[in-house]
């Protein structure tokens, strides 16, 4: 007879390190067994709740939710047992992360209430019991003190219960969970303490092997069954928990909404047109239907916070936030439709984005925090998981092997793994043995590369999420058990799409450089020019400078528009447009397709756009596209293209059509995409599509996998592209300043600051009189900041500033020093950056050295003599000391004896080359590893020389062979072959050397063969060898 035994403890890969199986494998491991019920409790969280009940449901299993707490020596399993005890459940795991004086049982006492305790803590037993024996049980599980337990139970009137406190699917696991143990203890295998992992009996027991361990104690099992038909099991976190504004009630709340936005559209459009009314009038009746006024009155109290913003995202569609300021694009002026970010039909709640400068943020989140309180609000987290690469280096660890023996294969496998050829459809460990085999690495290297596929993705703690905080109206604690973060965050358990499936709220608060770039730019135009800008009325897209220098691709420090690949995309698009359509074609518009379309997975519809935008003849893959997508040439750029598509095509409702493109962007997409890809192709096969039509349409419906932008959000980077690129054109240092003062751009300063000399800017070392911390741009200059020195600590450095302010320039070294009384080392830095030529007179930088010694010793500097100056060489060789790079002249010059009997041809000149071997000199800028088709590896590389940038690319077969010598910071002779494409010029690259420079080491010389891999050394971005991890095995 059976005994109808139901799993109540078990832990999924969500159980930081400790747990093995996915909720994927552990619910269809469930349901093999014939269970209808599953409780799912992995230890001190909730971590993957909301994704357990779907995949649950999925499987046909009644999710049961808890968790087992453990703090210190003692430990329960905690089971909801209503809905009021998931939130004491939620209470009760907030207060075991964020209690310091945490009391286990104290605290199990006061919020046990709606809640099933399942444990075999004696001690704790006894106390709960004394308060009342309802709904707690002792636990009795194989490979724990079974009989002790049983003797307690039946002296204290305890009933037992069975688990199998699951760690593992299998027996076999076992050896999995003691190297997530060992990685969490940073331990080796040899030395981890049995005590710190499960039992090896704790597996995914059917219920005919637990009953063998428990002949004697049927009622444990059959106890099991009870519990779990107590248990609520009809979960649903549909309703959405908006925050409250002032605690206003919801008509109040909506007229003050109405006022708002009124005085707003006076602001934004003088007199309002009917149009105007009409917008606002439809957009707040759904926003009325909906119950939405608190949370634009929310987000728009936070946002008046700060002076500049851009506020992004499907919200930018909205003209009730265009009015608020919440976001500054004219949603009427460029078409931007409400229904993309409200419409009755949908149920998702709205999601505003803002961004802050970088610097403001978190003032922003403190007064976010203070005015509504940890106990309404908390941040949003990520589920930070060991990633393949970290995964075996960990393992690697944990097996004992040496650091620089990891080191060496591990950089054998980023850089070869990807060219061994494997039997193809092989398993994860053939895989792995066959890569080791080719690459001569013994074992345990191949187990390593096994486990390391097994174990990727397991989540090992928490981190915050970049902007998203979550506020409620009451308590966020009985939502959702809360942390509290290294910088003292309170964070919730779950990352966004979580916690957007539970109907918890989310605004995205983030921090963007280039708002800082753009206030700190605009504030050196006042102080240097006196025009001063509002950045709230200011629109600068009808500028024809700034048009242009767009047109041209000279974007270099431009919001979002900075990238080589998004440049070349705007070269392309702009070079050889016919005059006729160029004179009429709107550059703004233009360029808020580039923003959408230069996602990586697009690329391959780019040089389609541009045909077509240049008005080449084409042939539509249906008529139905050139209908929807019409505004972008039959080419779905923008989110809601997915849905248009899917509606028109394969019959989606709008709703359907709105699920579709939203799942593509989250991580968990696969068993519902196979849903929406079975339901569009029976809809386009109704409508009598071609099926080969179908698959070309579908694949661009995927190429928005991963992350894209829906048509709003793209207008609002466009614009804050469009004020980057005007200071650009027409402030030009100011904006290089703030570029390079920012730091955090797609380049490095270095980069920046040979793109101010093409630009015609002189740029100025740093000086003890002249520099601030931060650089500083005005007329056609640029003074380089002392921020620029490496080691030079920022406290000083405003002293220097603050001191000279206060009290004026600085006379002397020996003034400075009298003033300042430095740090030896930190003077002699100064020294070193020519920061002290300018009032040195006579004396060298070695003479000035030499008087810094002479003072801190307390010697007399009279006698001293002045040696002579450092050589240019030196100087150079300091400056790449000091700075980074050389400041007085560019890092190429270092080899101008080397390659002074090469001809090499000046990147200036390659247009004129087109279809011809040439060789240049070059100096890496930036690199982009993407694969082929075929899943090879490539690579696009930025070059420069003297006179320009130019972009190379490594097709596989020269990449397989030269990728181990592409590093930063190094100097090569490239050669290649010069092609043209939409007039843009690009080199293809056939042979690679690096050049070394005098008196350094030589670098490795390439020949036909590079020697053993095994000793190269590199320290470029490597493929990623390990995507075959990925596979669904």
């Amino acid at each position: 007879m059976s005994s109808g035994f139901v799993h109540l403890h078990t832990h999924s890969s969500y159980s930081p390190m400790w747990g093995i199986p996915t909720l994927e494998a552990l619910c269809q491991a469930a349901r093999t067994q014939g269970q209808d019920r599953l409780a799912l409790t992995d230890t001190n969280g909730l971590y993957g709740a909301i994704r357990f009940l779907e995949v649950a449901k999925h499987e046909g299993l009644k999710p049961i939710l808890g968790a087992e707490l453990v703090h210190k020596a003692h430990r329960a399993v905690l089971l909801a047992k209503t809905p009021a005890g998931y939130a004491n459940l939620c209470r009760l795991l907030s207060a075991r992360h964020e209690e310091s004086t945490f009391d286990f049982i104290a605290a199990v006492a006061r919020y046990r209430a709606g809640l099933i305790i399942l444990s075999d803590d004696l001690s704790a037993l006894r106390t709960w019991r004394k308060d009342s024996p309802k709904d707690v049980y002792v636990e009795l599980t194989p490979g724990s003190d079974i009989q002790e337990a049983i003797t307690f139970s039946r002296r204290n009137g305890l009933s037992p219960v069975a688990t199998t406190r699951a760690a593992c699917l299998h027996p076999t696991d076992f050896e999995a969970h003691r190297l997530l143990r060992a990685i969490a203890d940073n331990t080796t295998l040899s030395r981890l303490r049995p005590e710190r992992c499960c039992a090896p009996s704790h597996w995914l027991m059917p219920p005919t092997v637990i009953e063998r361990y428990l002949p004697h104690v049927s009622e444990a099992l059959t106890n099991s069954r009870r519990i779990a038909d107590d248990c609520f099991t009809d979960w649903s976190f549909k309703e959405t928990i908006f925050p409250l504004f002032r605690q206003l009630s919801a008509e109040a709340a909506f007229e003050s909404l109405r006022t708002k936005t009124y005085e707003g559209a006076q602001r934004r459009y003088g007199t309002l047109s009917e149009t105007v009314r009409h917008r606002i009038e439809a957009e707040l009746s759904v926003i009325r239907e909906k119950r939405y006024a608190d949370y634009f009155l929310v987000v728009d109290e936070i946002v008046r916070e700060a002076p500049r913003t851009c506020g992004r995202g499907s919200a930018a569609a909205s003209i009730v936030s265009y009015c608020l300021g919440i976001t500054h694009v004219d949603p009427i002026r460029h078409n931007l439709l409400f229904e993309r970010f409200l419409n009755p039909g949908r149920h998702d709640p709205p999601d505003i984005d803002i961004d802050f400068p970088w610097d403001e943020r978190p003032k922003i989140l403190e007064w976010v925090f203070a005015r509504y309180g940890a106990k309404q609000a908390a941040m949003v987290a990520n589920q930070n998981t060991l990633a393949p690469r970290a995964a075996m280096r960990e393992i690697a660890k944990v097996y004992g092997l040496p650091a620089a023996e990891i080191g060496k294969a591990l950089d054998l496998l980023h850089r070869r793994a990807d060219f061994v050829n494997v039997t193809e459809g092989s398993t994860l460990q053939t895989w792995a043995s066959e890569v080791c085999c080719a690459l001569q690495l013994r074992p345990p290297w191949p187990d390593i590369l096994f486990r390391a596929g097994q174990l990727q993705g397991h989540f090992r703690h928490l981190s915050l999420h970049p902007g998203g905080v979550v506020l409620v109206p009451d308590e966020i604690r009985r939502y959702v058990p809360v942390e509290t973060s290294a910088s003292g965050w309170p964070v919730i358990q779950w990352e966004k799409d979580q916690a957007e499936d539970a109907g918890l709220v989310k605004i995205d608060l983030l921090g963007n450089r280039s708002l800082a770039v753009i206030r700190d730019a605009l504030v050196a135009v006042h102080h240097n020019t006196g025009r001063l800008i509002d950045y709230e009325l200011w629109d600068p897209i009808s500028d024809p400078v700034t048009q242009e220098l767009i047109r041209r691709g000279d974007t270099m420090g431009c919001f979002y528009v900075e990238s080589p690949a998004t440049r070349l995309l705007l070269k392309k698009l702009w070079t050889t447009m016919p005059q006729a359509r160029r004179a009429h074609a709107d550059v703004f518009e233009y360029l808020v397709v580039v923003s959408s379309i230069i996602r990586p997975a697009a690329n391959v519809y780019a040089d389609d756009f541009i045909r077509r935008s240049h008005g080449h003849p084409y042939r539509s893959w249906h008529p139905l596209l050139d209908e929807v997508l019409a505004e972008t040439h039959g080419i779905m750029v923008y989110q809601e293209d997915v849905m248009k598509v899917a509606v028109a095509l394969g019959g989606f409702s709008v709703h359907d059509g709105d699920q579709l493109r939203k799942i593509l962007s989250k991580k968990h997409k696969e068993r519902q995409l196979r849903d929406y890809q079975r339901q569009f192709y029976e809809g386009a096969a109704a409508r009598d599509v071609h099926r080969s039509t179908t698959d070309k349409i579908w694949a661009m419906i995927m190429s928005f996998s991963g992350y894209s932008f829906c048509k709003p959000h793209s207008a609002s980077y466009a614009q804050v592209s469009f004020k980057s690129a005007y200071l650009r054109a027409h402030y030009p240092a100011e904006f290089l300043a703030a570029v390079i003062s920012n730091q955090g751009g797609y380049y490095s300063a270095f980069a920046y600051l040979s793109e101010g000399r093409r630009m015609g800017l002189t740029i100025f070392p740093p000086d003890i009189n002249a520099s601030d911390w931060a650089y500083r741009g005005s007329d056609r200059a640029v003074r380089v900041g002392l921020m620029q020195l490496k080691a030079l600590r920022e406290e000083f450095a405003q002293r220097i500033v603050v001191e000279r302010q206060d009290h004026g320039a600085y006379r002397s070294l020996q003034d400075f020093l009298d003033r300042l009384k430095p740090e030896i080392a930190q003077a002699t830095l100064l020294i070193k950056a020519g920061c002290f030529d300018s009032i040195a007179g006579e004396l060298t930088r070695p003479a000035l050295i030499w008087r810094l010694f002479a003072a801190q010793s307390g010697k007399p500097i009279g006698y001293l003599p002045i040696a002579p100056e450092y050589s240019a060489q030196q100087k150079l060789g300091q400056e790449l000391e000091m700075f980074g790079f050389p400041l007085s002249g560019h890092p190429l010059e270092l080899f101008a004896d080397r390659v002074a009997g090469l001809s090499h041809l000046p990147a200036r000149d390659l247009a004129q080359h087109v279809g011809k071997h040439v060789t240049l000199l070059g100096w890496m800028v930036t690199e982009k590893i993407v694969s082929t088709k075929q899943g090879e590896p490539m690579e696009f590389v930025t070059f420069e020389d003297q006179t320009s940038l130019y972009d190379a690319t490594f097709f596989p077969g020269t990449y397989r062979r030269y990728c181990h010598l592409l590093a930063s910071d190094q100097a090569y002779l490239v050669t290649g072959v010069v092609e043209e494409h939409f007039a843009t010029v690009t080199v293809t690259v056939t042979r690679l050397r690096p050049l070394s420079a005098p008196g350094a080491e030589d670098t490795i010389v390439l020949e036909e063969d590079a020697g053993e891999p095994y000793t190269e050394r590199h320290d470029t971005l490597s493929p990623d060898p390990l995507r075959h991890l990925h596979l669904d095995l």
